[in-house]
C-alpha cells in the first residue's frame, strides 16, 4: 500500500513537472513571436543615420551576425567579391573617422563600428576572364551593393542603425587597412545605435520609377 502511494506521488510531481514544462515553452515562443520584427517593419524603420548613441556598444559577436547575413546575398556566379574590414578598437575607429570628410565625421561621431566595403575586381563580369557585356567591372559595384543590402537590413532588425558613406579617402583606407590593389574600395559603413528620433523622407512616387508593359 505504501509502495503504491508512493508511485502516485511520483506520478503525480512528474506530470506537474511536465505540465510546466510546456507552459514554459509555450510563453517563451509566444514571446519570441511577440518579440519578432517584420520585413515591412525592418524595410520602415531603417534610416540613413547621422547621430548616435556613443554610450551603447556593439560587440565583435554581433558585427560577425551581421557579416555572416551578407554571405546569404546573391552575386555574379556567386563569384562572392565582396569583402568587408572592420574598425572597432577607438584608434582604428578614430583613424577612418578621420577618413571620411568633416561633415560625416560630425554624422557618425559615437558610432562604435566603422566598415570599409570593397569588392574584387575581375571577378563579378567576366567569364573565364573575359568581360562579359559593357558593364564589365561595374558588375562588382552591384554585387557589392547587394551584400551592404543585406548588411544594413540585418542590422536594422536586430536594433542597429548604418549609414552608407560614399566620401572618403580611399588610398589612405588602402593603406590604413593594407588592402590589395585589386579590390575596389566602395563605402564606409557606421554601424552603432540611434540618438533620438528619425523623422519619414518623402519618395518619389511609384509611377515616376516604374513603369509597366
Amino acid at each position: 500500500m505504501k509502495n503504491s502511494r508512493s508511485i502516485l506521488l511520483f506520478a503525480a510531481v512528474l506530470s506537474f513537472l511536465m505540465l510546466t514544462a510546456c507552459s514554459n515553452k509555450e510563453n517563451n515562443n509566444k514571446t519570441a513571436v511577440a518579440n519578432a520584427v517584420s520585413f515591412d517593419e525592418v524595410l520602415a524603420s531603417r534610416r540613413s543615420v547621422r547621430s548616435y548613441d556613443a554610450t551603447k556598444t556593439i560587440s565583435e559577436a554581433e558585427v560577425r551576425e551581421l557579416l555572416i547575413a551578407t554571405q546569404e546575398a546573391p552575386s555574379w556566379a556567386n563569384q562572392q567579391p565582396s569583402k568587408y574590414y572592420v574598425a572597432m578598437t577607438p584608434e582604428k575607429v578614430e583613424a577612418v573617422a578621420n577618413l571620411v570628410g568633416e561633415r560625416n565625421k560630425q554624422n557618425v561621431a559615437g558610432a562604435p563600428v566603422l566598415i570599409v566595403s570593397t569588392y574584387e575586381k575581375g571577378k563579378s563580369g567576366f567569364f573565364r576572364g573575359e568581360q562579359t557585356n559593357e558593364v564589365g567591372d561595374g558588375w562588382g559595384a552591384y554585387d557589392n551593393g547587394l551584400s551592404n543590402a543585406y548588411f544594413i537590413l540585418k542590422a536594422r532588425s536586430k536594433g542597429f542603425d548604418t549609414l552608407i558613406m560614399g566620401m572618403r579617402d580611399s588610398d589612405a583606407l588602402r593603406e590604413l587597412f593594407n588592402i590589395p590593389e585589386n579590390e575596389a574600395i566602395m563605402a564606409v559603413i557606421s554601424l552603432g545605435y540611434r540618438s533620438g528620433e528619425l523623422r519619414q523622407p518623402e519618395h518619389r512616387p511609384l509611377d515616376e520609377v516604374v513603369e509597366f508593359f
